[in-house]
């Protein structure tokens, strides 16, 4: 062992100048590209999922609690309901659930200068927790509440505003359309405040405001809601914890997960996995066989001096531990090179957002960055036993060398 570690050293760190040297520089700055790509793949694949799951999340919860209606689309107006004790207990009792808020949906409206939007209502009532929505936060404040009446204040997103020409503290009329009586209902509202996500099923639809003015304007019972949006502590057990409300709800009450809901934002999110998967096997080929290649052309090379050391009596697995050390050296090279360069262009990217994006298309305006310290660290090593182990097949050309000739090789 100390022998074969030996030779490696001095044959890895000789100044002498050789073919090989181009080649192992080569081999080197593969497996460095290789690690830094994966590097970089794994934190704007999380920044991505991370980012864009967190908007869905703090806008809307991560389960939605209500009563079952078989006919009724995930993404559309709500039917009033009475709170129901028993779900309300169990939701506040269940200990992976951090916090429930009561929501309603109604179709309305907006309309200023004679230009109009439809907007999708959500009321909320003075419990609603705002510190989920202050990132989306760009000019005002969220809707104040008072003890009398109803706030009049409205938050509408940014893309609507700058449709219908409206700024901050505007004065709008909001129709609401009362089937039953068939006739629009119209309230003067306050533009508190304007908001965006970056996605536009919320940002074209959503307009958020007081729940107690759909009560009045549609003749509900003065407690009545929509439903409840649940948030966990973990999002992660949201399947899980979902299934397990559904079980023990009341009857005709269920509970959905907001990917049920938005199925399609998740989906695309789900696309970025085989993208990072394609992007692993292709750049582990590239690192595996510019070192296979590299470790050949160092065999060769020394072609002489392994019939020699046949000659005196060493073994073959001593005389190809000497090249897989080699190999080794070179790999462990490509890979810190490659950790430091991934790293430092996540780090950067982090701090100064210089890879921008169309957020239309990608529900961000700059590449999000999210590095889980243990995936770089298995990246690594993965990649260290990957390479070693490719590498102990070309050493097996060593078995058949015959010490006469290699010796006498020019």
């Amino acid at each position: 062992m100390q022998l074969a570690s030996f030779l490696a050293k001095r044959i890895a760190f000789n100044n002498q100048h050789s073919f090989s040297k181009f080649i192992i520089r080569l081999a080197t700055a593969a497996t460095a590209l290789s690690v830094a790509a994966m590097i970089i793949t794994l934190a704007f694949v999380n920044g991505f999922q991370h980012a864009i799951s967190n908007k869905i999340f703090n806008f809307w919860g991560h389960l939605r609690v209500q009563e079952y209606e078989p006919d009724k689309a995930y993404i559309a107006e709500e039917t009033p309901w009475p709170p129901n004790d028993t779900a309300l207990n169990i939701l506040h009792h269940f200990p992976a659930i951090k916090n429930v808020q009561a929501f309603a949906t109604k179709s309305a409206v907006i309309e200023k200068n004679k230009e109009i939007e439809g907007v999708l209502f959500k009321g909320v009532d003075s419990a609603y927790d705002f510190n989920n929505l202050k990132s989306f936060l760009q000019q005002g404040s969220f809707p104040a509440f008072d003890d009398s009446g109803y706030s009049k204040d409205i938050l509408i997103s940014q893309p609507i505003a700058n449709e219908l020409q409206i700024k901050l503290n505007d004065s709008i009329n909001v129709y609401f359309i009362n089937q039953e009586e068939r006739r629009a209902n119209v309230r003067r509202l306050h533009v508190c405040g304007i908001f965006k996500t970056g996605m536009d099923e919320y940002d074209k639809l959503i307009a958020i405001g007081d729940i107690r003015l759909l009560r009045r304007i549609f003749n509900w019972q003065h407690n009545e809601i929509g439903g409840y949006e649940v948030f966990l502590n973990d999002y992660k057990k949201m399947d899980t914890i979902n299934t397990q409300l559904y079980e023990i709800l009341p009857q005709a009450w269920i509970s959905r997960t907001i990917k049920q809901i938005y199925p399609n934002i998740f989906d695309w999110l789900q696309i970025q996995d085989v993208n990072r998967t394609v992007i692993f096997t292709v750049m582990s080929i590239i690192a595996v066989i510019n070192l296979i290649t590299c470790l050949l052309i160092l065999m060769l090379e020394r072609i002489r001096m392994v019939g020699i050391l046949k000659a005196i009596g060493s073994r073959d697995w001593t005389i190809q531990k000497i090249f897989l050390y080699h190999s080794g050296i070179i790999a462990g090279a490509g890979i810190l090179i490659g950790l430091i360069a991934g790293l430092g262009i996540c780090i950067i990217q982090q701090h100064t957002g210089f890879i921008k994006l169309d957020e239309s298309a990608y529900y961000v305006s700059e590449a999000p960055v999210y590095i889980i310290w243990w995936q770089v660290v298995a990246v690594c090593i993965a990649t260290m036993l990957v390479c070693l182990l490719a590498l102990l097949i070309p050493t097996l050309f060593i078995k058949s060398i015959q010490p006469v000739k290699a010796i006498q090789f020019r």
